[in-house]
């Protein structure tokens, strides 16, 4: 998809709007952070990989394979128990 935009000035830097369909096609919504690089004579957009929440990292977790606590030996240092 080829769509025309037009560089305008945003405080002190440079910024272009996203169509919607541009945005639409790569899932960019608002806040999405992404990774901005110059590939020869091309600025490249790319967005970041989305952040996992707990819950989402929990959701495998089951009793079966949950554990109890660990026991790492006495205090070495100033830790207070």
């Amino acid at each position: 998809m080829v769509v025309h935009g037009k560089i305008q000035k945003w405080g002190n830097s440079l910024g272009i709007r996203i169509q919607k369909k541009v945005a639409d096609q790569i899932e960019l919504k608002v806040n999405t952070e992404v990774l901005i690089s110059v590939e020869e004579d091309c600025i490249v957009v790319t967005p970041l990989p989305k952040r996992k929440t707990l819950k989402s990292m929990l959701e495998g977790v089951t009793p079966e394979i949950a554990h109890g606590e660990l026991d790492f030996g006495p205090p070495v240092g100033k830790e207070i128990w």
